[in-house]
């Protein structure tokens, strides 16, 4: 399968996320805990069928850090789960797109990498976007899914904490970094669901259990397996800006599929969001001579 076919599916099924956790009747901690557990079991299972052994003395030196950023992953999935039960499916996930830009604001003090005139430039269009979208400005501050909008933001400043831990984990193989960042966050959020939720009051029908697998199996095992087999094939460019084919999914379905509305402004806002993200991923013309 080609790589870049192989990243262009993995973020058209990242991207049908928020639909299918519309039709799961249970709490967003146990849909996160869930989809962790059967995630990491999945790609144990790849590499049990590919022969591939875990680097157990990288993961050993890397332990911490690792079990860290899988919590940041569990909390940051249910605050994402929560935000599309407060407002749309679109507006959530372009809250969460907002991640690389949180990212580029930390880098320069994290990492230390250079915060460019273009970057700060597309943060600030972003940030507008996201003003946008929030329908802050269409209805005062009084919008019933501003709870939505907020969680939205949480996730995306979780999502961007373990994108900058990531950078810490270099000699650590992707698949084995996924694998127990899965099973950390499943973890993590077990005691939280045993203390919070009344779970012999749930029910688990045929269709509950089905839609659990296949956000487990396809949105998270399945789909990362193609993502980072991808990652490996292509350049980095490439694959950060075919990362956005996900929020544009996302938006698509919450029309067509979920039929929710989005206002004038709002529309504007996305491309604000969506625009400045994909610019802000584009090589300059310094580096492009270079």
């Amino acid at each position: 399968m080609n790589a870049t076919f192989k990243l262009t599916l993995s973020m058209i099924i990242f991207g049908t996320i928020g639909v299918f956790r519309r039709y799961i009747p249970l709490p967003s901690s146990l849909v996160a805990m869930t989809r962790g557990l059967i995630g990491m079991l999945f790609l144990l299972l790849v590499m049990v069928l590919r022969k591939r052994g875990m680097n157990c003395a990288a993961v050993r030196k890397k332990l911490g850090m690792l079990c860290l950023s899988g919590a940041a992953i569990g909390v940051n999935w249910i605050l994402l789960f929560e935000a599309y039960n407060y407002t749309s499916v679109a507006t959530a996930t372009l809250c969460y797109y907002l991640a690389p830009m949180f990212v580029i604001l930390a880098s320069p003090l994290v990492v230390g990498e250079r915060l460019t005139a273009k970057k700060l430039i597309c943060v600030l269009a972003a940030l507008l976007g996201m003003v946008f979208v929030s329908g802050v400005l269409e209805t005062g501050g009084g919008s019933s899914d501003l709870k939505g909008v907020l969680l939205g933001l949480g996730a995306a400043v979780l999502y961007a904490s373990v994108v900058l831990m990531n950078k810490q984990l270099g000699d650590v193989p992707a698949y084995d970094r996924t694998i127990v960042q899965l099973g950390s966050s499943a973890v993590v959020l077990l005691p939280y669901v045993l203390l919070t939720e009344n779970l012999g009051a749930l029910t688990f029908t045929p269709g509950t259990i089905g839609l659990l697998l296949v956000v487990g199996v396809v949105h998270t095992g399945m789909a990362y397996a193609m993502y980072f087999g991808s990652l490996m094939q292509l350049k980095a460019q490439t694959a950060a800006i075919l990362s956005y084919i996900d929020p544009v999914v996302a938006v698509l379905l919450s029309a067509l599929v979920l039929r929710e509305q989005m206002s004038l402004l709002s529309g504007l806002g996305a491309i604000l969001v969506l625009g400045a993200a994909v610019v802000s991923e584009l090589p300059s013309r310094r580096r492009k001579a270079a």
